[in-house]
Parts: C-alpha cells; sequence; structure tokens
C-alpha cells in the first residue's frame, strides 16, 4: 500500500489516495479532508515516518504501524475516506458495509482481491451508503466536528481479529522514524553534505520493499510505487548492488528474487510481481556484469555457500542464449526485440527486430569469464577453461565482425550490417580492458559526444531520430549510466567517468529519481520515484565518496 496522489499510469488525482499494488496499481480509497461536511483546502507535507494534512489549527496525520496497517490520527480537521470508485457491478469497484462482529467498517475491492476495514479507536464516525449497490456513494467520515479522533486501517483477507491497539500514534511515528533511519545508517552511512540527494535515494528503496507473497518469494525492491510496480529481470541488478554493502541479505534477495523463476531452458522471466509473471520477452544477461561487482561489494565476497547453485543459474541464462537465441553457425545471439534489451524503442531496432547487437555480445563476453571464475572456485577446472575459451572466441568475433574502426555495428540475423547514433551501440566500452587499448579509446571518443549537461544521452542529440521524451531515443537513464561509467573507469577513462558520475548526481540532486530525464533540460520524466535510478545514484555517490 502507499499513499499517493498518482492513481494510474501518468494520471494524478486532485486527492491524496490510498493505493494497492496487488493485482496491478489499483486506487482503493479516496482521502479528503473535511470540516462540518465541507471539503477544506489543505497543504501536504510528508516525511518518511508520518503524512500531514494542514489546515490553520487542525490536522490530519498519517503513518504505517505496519505494511498492512495505516494509522490516522487527527485534531480540527477531519477526514472522509471514500471509495475511489463510485461504481460497483458484480466483477468490479468496492462494496461497503459496516461489520457488527468487530464495529468497523469494510471497503472490499475486487480489483485487489482485499478488504480494508477501518475500525474507530477516538473520536466522531459514520458511514455513508453502507450496503449501498449499482452507483453510490460509499464513505467514511471521521472528525468531522472538529474534536480529536484516531482509527486504524488495515488491509486483510477475509477475517482478522478485532484490532489490539497497545501503541500510541507517537510511537508508531517514532517506530517508523527509526526503522527508516536504521535502513539508511546501513545502506549510506558515508553520505553527507557532498551527496544531499542520498537520504531521499534511500526512501525511495525503502518504501517500495515489499514482503513475500504469491509468486515474490522473498523480500524484493519493486521498481516503482506508482505505475511501474514490477520487478524487470535486469532492473533488479541494480537495487541488488546498491544494498549490497549495507544490507547484504536484501542485496542477495534482489539477485536471487528474479533467479527464483528461471525455466527448464534457463530463460529468467520479462517481469514479476506477486500475481504474476511475465515470459513474453527477455532482458540483456547483465547478471555475470551484476556478480562480478557484487564481489566487490558484498562484505566477504559472494557467499561461498551459494556459489555452486550461483553457478548453474548463470550458465543455465547463458546457455539460453547461445541455444536458443543464437543461428546455428553463426557466432552471435539476437535480440528479437528491443523490449528483449531493455532498450524498448532504441534506433538500434529501428529498422530490424531481430538484431545481434555488440551490447549483447560484450555482456555474455563478462558473463563466460564470470562463469570461469565461478567454476574454478567450485572446482570445476574443465568448466573453468571451456567458459574462457568461449569468452575470448566471442570476443574475437565481435572485434572482427562488429567493430568498423569507429564503433561497434549491429546487424540482423541475415548479416545486414547497421550503425546507429544510439548510446547502445557504445556499450561494448563494459568490458573495460578487455577491449584493445584502440578500441577503448575510440569508444571513449564516442561516448563523450553522448554527453550532455545532464548525462549520457541514449541518443545522440545531433541524431534525426533525437526526442526529448522518446524513451531510449534520447533520456538520460541510469542504467546506461552506471555501465558505461564502469566500464570508461575500468578501462582507463577515469576522467570522462568521473563526469559521468558527477553530471548524474547532480541530475538527481536537481530532479529526483525519475525513471528517465531530459537529456537537454534535466527534467525528469515518466514515472518520478523508480528505484533503479535511486539505486544509481547510491553506487556513484558512495563511490564518488570513497575516492574523495
Amino acid at each position: 500500500m502507499g499513499i499517493s496522489p498518482v492513481v494510474a499510469l501518468a494520471t494524478y488525482a486532485e486527492d491524496l489516495h490510498l493505493v494497492s499494488h496487488r493485482n496491478g496499481m489499483h486506487a482503493v480509497l479516496q482521502l479528503a479532508p473535511v470540516l462540518s461536511g465541507a471539503r477544506v483546502p489543505t497543504e501536504v507535507t510528508a516525511n518518511p515516518a508520518v503524512l500531514t494534512w494542514s489546515a490553520g489549527r487542525g490536522r490530519v496525520s498519517a503513518a504505517f504501524e505496519s505494511p498492512s496497517s495505516l494509522r490516522i490520527s487527527g485534531h480540527g480537521l477531519g477526514l472522509r475516506i471514500a471509495a475511489a470508485d463510485a461504481t460497483l457491478t458484480p466483477f468490479t469497484g468496492t462494496y461497503f458495509f459496516h461489520d457488527p462482529v468487530t464495529s468497523s467498517y469494510v471497503f472490499t475491492s475486487y480489483e485487489t482481491g482485499h478488504r480494508y476495514r477501518l475500525t474507530c479507536l477516538s473520536g466522531s464516525i459514520h458511514g455513508l451508503g453502507v450496503g449501498a449497490l449499482g452507483k453510490a456513494e460509499r464513505a467514511v467520515v471521521i472528525g468531522d466536528d472538529g474534536d480529536e479522533w484516531e482509527l486504524v486501517l488495515e488491509e486483510l483477507t477475509t477475517a482478522w481479529k478485532r484490532p489490539s491497539i497497545h501503541t500510541s500514534f507517537a510511537e508508531v511515528v517514532a517506530a517508523s522514524r527509526r526503522a527508516f533511519t536504521a535502513f539508511t545508517d546501513a545502506v549510506a552511512p558515508w553520505r553527507d553534505d557532498r551527496t544531499p540527494a542520498a537520504e531521499l535515494a534511500c526512501y525511495v528503496l525503502w518504501s517500495a520493499t515489499v514482503q513475500p507473497s504469491g509468486f515474490i518469494q522473498r523480500p524484493a525492491v519493486l521498481m516503482s510505487k506508482h505505475w511501474m510496480d514490477k520487478i524487470w529481470s535486469w532492473d533488479h541488478c541494480f537495487n541488488a548492488l546498491a544494498l549490497a554493502a549495507g544490507s547484504p541479505g536484501l542485496a542477495w534477495d534482489q539477485l536471487q528474487v528474479v533467479f527464483d523463476h528461471q525455466t527448464d531452458e534457463g530463460a529468467l522471466p520479462d517481469s514479476i510481481t506477486h500475481a504474476e509473471i511475465l515470459h513474453n520477452f527477455v532482458k540483456p544477461p547483465i547478471h555475470g556484469w551484476a556478480v562480478n561487482r557484487l564481489r566487490e561489494r558484498l562484505r566477504g565476497g559472494l557467499p561461498g555457500a551459494e556459489l555452486p547453485r550461483l553457478y548453474r543459474q548463470l550458465a543455465a541464462w547463458t546457455n539460453f542464449w547461445l541455444d536458443h537465441r543464437r543461428v546455428p553457425g553463426q557466432p552471435f545471439a539476437h535480440y528479437e526485440h528491443g523490449n528483449d534489451s531493455g532498450w524498448d524503442n532504441a534506433t538500434v531496432f529501428g529498422e530490424q527486430r531481430l538484431v545481434q547487437s555488440a551490447d549483447l555480445t560484450a555482456f555474455l563476453v563478462i558473463q563466460m569469464r564470470e562463469l570461469a571464475r565461478l567454476a574454478g572456485e567450485i572446482g570445476d577446472a574443465a568448466a573453468a577453461t571451456r567458459w574462457a575459451r568461449e569468452a575470448d572466441t566471442l570476443l574475437a568475433a565481435m572485434l572482427t565482425h562488429l567493430w568498423d574502426g569507429s564503433r561497434f555495428a549491429s546487424r540482423a540475423v541475415d548479416g545486414t550490417p547497421r550503425t546507429t547514433a544510439s548510446l547502445l551501440d557504445l556499450m561494448p566500452i563494459v568490458l573495460g580492458l578487455q577491449l584493445p587499448d584502440d578500441v577503448h579509446a575510440t569508444l571513449t571518443t564516442n561516448v563523450a559526444r553522448h554527453l550532455t549537461s545532464a548525462g549520457l544521452a541514449t541518443e545522440r542529440p545531433d541524431s534525426p531520430f533525437y526526442e526529448a521524451d522518446g524513451y531510449w531515443r534520447g533520456p538520460v537513464w541510469a542504467p546506461a549510466t552506471i555501465l558505461i561509467e564502469d566500464g570508461l573507469r575500468r578501462g582507463g577513462a577515469t576522467e570522462l567517468a568521473d563526469l559521468v558520475s558527477a553530471r548524474f548526481r547532480a541530475l538527481c540532486e536537481k530532479s529526483g529519481f525519475a525513471e528517465n530525464f531530459d537529456a537537454l533540460t534535466g527534467q525528469g520524466l515518466r514515472d518520478r520515484a523508480y528505484t533503479w535510478t535511486a539505486s544509481a545514484y547510491l553506487l556513484l555517490a558512495a563511490e564518488a565518496v570513497e575516492r574523495a
């Protein structure tokens, strides 16, 4: 659950709503301050522990007591809590009734499959539209008389015992504040006035962490508590890296949460939620790269007991690409659509959708190197030799067939080459020192041409295909920034790496943690609270502080 004005895809309501992320994103209850039967304009303020509506001396405050329990109290101002959808059908909407067993009011939602029980702890409360069918007002009004009041709003399934309240509202707020502070101190102990967005970045991650439920079998960080409320199978890697140093258990869960649903063929799902698993696309195999980075960030390195399973998972994921996405007799695997690359509509896929791209090849080379290392660590020398040889062969083929002297070209599965002004064609810089010096130097020069005052544009701004809000055809994205900054730095181009890092951090400090950003103005675009963006900031900020 969350309290938000964002109630659907790119849709902002006038009032805050209780929003659920079960079975998708659903606005369940509208929250409107009232007094003496009339709506009251208010100022809304919030911090990680408590949200407050204010009007003169009147206050309404809300704080989460648990992931499924919200405490709300007020004085001098009441609250109308109403079904967000006024229409109830046999299959949609919210039914509203008074429960004589618990003396509570209950909203039961078809969309989420859950109930939302409101129990008055103090003050004056009444219901409107109790038991109504069809189109009707269904609401609870509390504190409308201006006196002090308090209630608890709980999400539950079929039934739950009457709430037993032993903790004051102030203690609920204090406990929430302590929990957030402990999380932030663990994940970003290095924060100071040089990293002014670190606490907010931690909040984005903390607030989007959900408990195991359904297909999500371990604590997991959603990509957003707005409409991008899933876990995609490359996004999770960046969250794992940001959490690794301070919360290693949660970090390992982020790496594994997608591997929990690896298919028999070795493929990872495109995305998962507690209620669905999508397999119609995949995402790029950056997992070997992520595991290599986790070695550096996890205290004590990778957990030894997990190495055999991790080896099997990465081997199966790599073999999926080699066995099922590689035309017999050809050296390169291919994407079947831009969605497979994570760069959905990049110009690399503008003419052909089935593309052998150098970024995919580079990721597989890195993953094979990591497999060779893991195989050696678990005592399989033959496998270590085999994977190292495979990596050498694939890298040589990439340099022979995809490098044109100035950049890497993608090509259709029939071999037709195509170069673009997309940053994706420069992604092989992630190989760092594995590339010949001259190739890395040339890529570095070309990467610099994508660098604007806001960061790395995913389509070069002088390209005829550049679009300010063109998704992967222009805007700055966190994952591309992290991967390329890492490749620049590991290959020795530290000056440009420092510049890429500094501009992205400044961008987040100015515009928050949006899904992506206008590469020329820095304006946040699309979903405005995205966890992999927050994680990218935390990674780059921690490393910058360490270097300083």
